[in-house]
């Protein structure tokens, strides 16, 4: 198969979007449409529903199903749809046969959770995914800096729609190093730590880096991406300290606003509720000042 459209389409801003809820706590399907319209119409190309800033881990199956067949929909061939997948490997199977059968173009497989991963065993958790769905991409998550290059060159080896990995290692070497024992042109290397770390993994062999700020502001995202791919990284850490605060705010305590914060943001902007799923938790009353001041700031 030819997957040179899907690669072009991870080599961009890899937008995840929000899971929004209603007032009794169920998946607002209106409000995610009006979300993932804004992205589409603000020139996002590829978009990864059930990814980790979609909450991934706090919905239920039925509910990522939805959230997947709803992001295809409302797609409809604008932008590559990228579902996340994960958990146990059949439950992961099932959910990428699932993403096949709605529509969706690549798989994104999470990071798997559990306490003893093997370097082999991780090639063969994400060779069941990849051989169940030949037709869809494949891209792993990887967080775990214990994953070598060489492995992630036999799973390429073994499975061809093993076309992207999502690199989220907080270690630039690493990343530069891992890309090139892999393969640096035979994967699309997106820098899984959003718009922070872009410029550093960028000038090491990214060529796409994902987002949840995206979310908020879909043209301070694509200036980064403008700025990155002309080179100009003088442009691109302007965007950077334009954004630095609100990652920062984003990242304390090890990443436990994540979701809260963009919410939050798009909360003071009347595009969803603020709520979220425990074990996250809404923002105390100064975060929220402080998270709508930035996005005013932003004039988006």
């Amino acid at each position: 198969m030819d997957y040179s459209p899907l690669r072009t389409a991870l080599a961009d801003v890899v937008a995840i979007p929000v899971t929004p809820y209603d007032a009794e706590g169920a998946v607002d399907r209106a409000a995610y449409r009006t979300l993932l319209r804004r992205l589409l119409d603000g020139g996002v190309k590829a978009v990864t529903p059930n990814g980790n800033t979609g909450e991934f881990y706090a919905l239920t199956l039925e509910e990522r199903r939805l959230v997947t067949e709803l992001t295809v929909e409302e797609a409809a061939g604008r932008a590559a749809v990228l579902v996340g997948v994960g958990h146990d490997a059949a439950t992961a199977v099932e959910a990428a046969r699932h993403a096949r059968a709605a529509g969706a173009d690549m798989v994104m497989v999470h990071q798997p959770v559990h306490p003893y991963v093997a370097q082999d065993g991780w090639i063969d958790y994400h060779r069941a995914i990849a051989e169940a769905v030949p037709e869809l991409g494949v891209v792993p998550y990887l967080r775990n800096p214990l994953i070598e290059g060489a492995a992630i060159a036999r799973l390429g080896e073994e499975c061809p729609n093993a076309i992207g990995v999502k690199y989220a290692v907080h270690d630039a070497t690493r990343f530069a190093a891992v890309a090139r024992d892999a393969g640096l042109d035979r994967f699309v290397w997106v820098a899984g730590l959003a718009e922070l770390y872009a410029p550093s993994y960028w000038a090491v062999g990214a060529t796409g880096f994902t987002s949840g700020l995206v979310n908020v502001a879909p043209n301070v995202s694509l200036n980064m991406l403008g700025a990155l791919r002309a080179g100009d990284y003088p442009g691109a850490m302007k965007v950077w300290e334009q954004i630095r605060r609100f990652e920062d705010l984003r990242a304390e305590r090890q990443s436990a606003n994540n979701v809260t914060v963009v919410k939050e943001a798009l909360a003071a902007m009347g595009l969803c509720r603020r709520d979220v799923r425990a074990p996250s938790r809404p923002l105390p009353e100064p975060r929220r000042a402080e998270v709508a001041a930035i996005v005013e700031g932003w004039s988006v």
